[in-house]
């Protein structure tokens, strides 16, 4: 009967050591410096003229498990965005609030535009930004319609700071955002259905 106690307490020890941490992934959340993180946008016409110009990306929820993303969405708030090339702020403005208004991202209705990560899977191709060490799946969401996207990047994780780069192609017909994208128009008046966007994310672990 002596031997009854030891016993449970070797189960006891066994029970616990496999419940340790060093079994478990070690996850955490990363928080986006929305005064550093933005999605730098530009949008052309066949003519090659362009408008160019940024917007802030904003998360609270950017998972990173054993050192890798893995999750995680952020949000892109259209009240953020801003023109760089025009000559003049009125005409800057203009600009700003044709976008923002239902003939491109309809702001009033939807405040937001969201990316939420599916999976982010390693990658060791060429396309996308120099350096692309992932490509990252995931569904973006635009005037309440969401449509798998995914991308090459560069993601760097070190001393509890993320980075995030990546370059992104989005149709934006694909969300109904049809202005001035009939094929009929002349060059002067078309505008091309790609938006080209530059994602630049620094963060830190909560």
């Amino acid at each position: 009967m002596k031997k009854l106690p030891l016993f449970f307490a070797l189960a006891f020890s066994a029970f616990v050591w496999s419940c340790t941490d060093h079994n478990v992934p070690s996850s955490a959340s990363y928080q986006l410096d929305d005064t550093k993180s933005v999605a730098v946008w530009k949008g052309s016409q066949r003519t090659g003229y362009f408008n160019e110009g940024a917007i802030t990306v904003k998360s609270e929820s950017m998972m990173v498990t054993d050192g890798k993303v893995t999750g995680g969405s952020f949000t892109i708030p259209l009240s953020s965005i801003v023109n760089f090339n025009l000559p003049t702020d009125e005409l800057k403005q203009t600009l700003v609030h044709h976008l923002q208004s239902a003939d491109f991202f309809n702001m009033a209705l939807h405040p937001n535009l969201t990316y939420t990560i599916t999976s982010v899977t390693p990658y060791s191709g060429t396309d996308g930004i120099a350096g692309a060490n992932y490509r990252v799946n995931g569904n973006l969401t635009m005037l309440g319609i969401s449509n798998p996207v995914s991308f090459p990047a560069k993601i760097d994780l070190a001393n509890n700071q993320i980075a995030v780069d990546a370059n992104v192609k989005v149709d934006r017909t694909k969300w109904g955002i049809v202005y001035a994208a009939d094929p009929a128009l002349s060059d002067a008046n078309y505008i091309n259905p790609d938006i080209d966007i530059q994602l630049k994310l620094v963060g830190g672990k909560q």
